[in-house]
């Protein structure tokens, strides 16, 4: 179903952007582990709107509900459900998108492919959907906590300002201490002097995400098509507004030889094997080599400025359409928790299957 993501920890999402509300169901989740709403909500508090100038001004709490799998204080191993209900829609904003579609919108493609389509505020295709992914990835990094992984995402770069720190070097509290989600402080104020910049103008901005998974043992994923790079890069091209994905060197990597991107191995005195170098990224042949796992995520500019721009009205006439409402100039601020819940998400499925894995081969022998 493409509502749903994941083998044996599997997530599903649903409602809409103006809707009653959002959520997820998350099937796998082991038992035992504590869990309380608070744990999901500082999460979703990352996520949510109207957090800081450099968002949109939507105000939501974003409470999460937790309506099943929980029982005094720990999952039960049934499935989980959260809700997130919607309280400050404004749909009338979107009123003349019913007649119109919006450009770099999926209002064309969803009615080309349904026939119909939730106008209001985008629907499915809305970045609201993510709030569940972000309450599933919230469990899921508890999970990953247990075993000694982190991941940390932060914002690498908006436009053309780029953040001048090494990713092995960034921690969550680095991450956290700015509205746009930056590290490196001197490129975090021009970043966000831009994007209070192109607001004015009624213009938006993207830039890139990358993200770190400290502590991944090696083994992790699955040969050909279940590859762990190939499942992130499925899980980071399906967050809204993602238009590119590289792993480890990624697309640098092609202006240098195999000498030079070759990650020799070295072993310790402990017979710990590890790698020189990493622009594999922590993955080779589609498995954790136990290096840090390292990638980035392309961003492109929020679709919705507000500015008249030409398009296409439902019965194909062509008109303008100037974009109204309440949207981030910039999605990447936002996107951090996101990056971070859906990377826990499929390192928390592979987790568990190599843990199914070495129960199966300890049975055998």
């Amino acid at each position: 179903m493409s509502s749903s993501i994941g083998t044996l920890f599997r997530v599903t999402t649903f409602g809409e952007s103006h809707g009653a509300g959002v959520g997820v169901v998350i099937d796998g989740c082991p038992p035992m582990l504590e869990l309380s709403p608070g744990d999901i909500q500082v999460e979703l508090d990352r996520r949510r709107p109207g957090q800081s100038r450099i968002v949109t001004q939507r105000k939501e709490s974003d409470t999460a509900e937790i309506l099943s799998g929980v029982f005094d204080g720990k999952t039960l191993g049934s499935p989980i459900c959260i809700l997130v209900r919607n309280e400050n829609q404004r749909s009338d904003d979107y009123s003349e998108m019913k007649e119109k579609y919006r450009p770099s919108h999926a209002d064309f493609a969803y009615d080309q492919k349904y026939g119909t389509r939730a106008w209001p505020g985008g629907g499915r295709a809305s970045a609201r959907e993510t709030v569940g992914r972000v309450a599933a990835g919230a469990i899921a990094k508890k999970i990953l906590h247990s075993v000694g992984v982190q991941v940390v995402a932060y914002v690498k770069r908006i436009q053309n300002i780029e953040a001048n720190i090494s990713a092995l070097k960034v921690t969550p509290e680095m991450v956290e201490s700015n509205i746009v989600r930056c590290p490196d402080q001197k490129a975090a104020v021009e970043m966000i002097t831009l994007i209070e910049s192109v607001r004015k103008e009624g213009n938006s901005v993207g830039g890139v995400i990358e993200c770190v998974a400290w502590g991944v043992p090696a083994g992790w994923g699955e040969p050909i098509f279940d590859k762990l790079e190939a499942d992130l890069a499925k899980a980071m091209l399906s967050i809204p507004a993602t238009k590119g994905f590289e792993v480890g060197s990624g697309f640098a990597g092609t202006y240098l030889t195999g000498l030079e991107h070759n990650d020799e191995f070295v072993a310790d005195s402990a017979g710990k094997v590890t790698t020189t170098t990493n622009n594999s990224g922590g993955i080779q042949g589609g498995i954790s080599n136990g290096m840090p796992i390292q990638f980035r995520v392309a961003f492109k500019p929020t679709a919705t400025v507000m500015r008249d721009q030409n398009t296409v009205t439902t019965s194909h006439e062509n008109t303008v359409l100037q974009g109204k409402g309440r949207h981030d100039p910039c999605v990447l601020p936002r996107a951090v928790p996101i990056v971070e819940a859906m990377a826990s998400l499929v390192l928390v499925d592979h987790y568990l299957r190599q843990l199914a894995l070495s129960n199966r081969n300890q049975n055998l022998a």
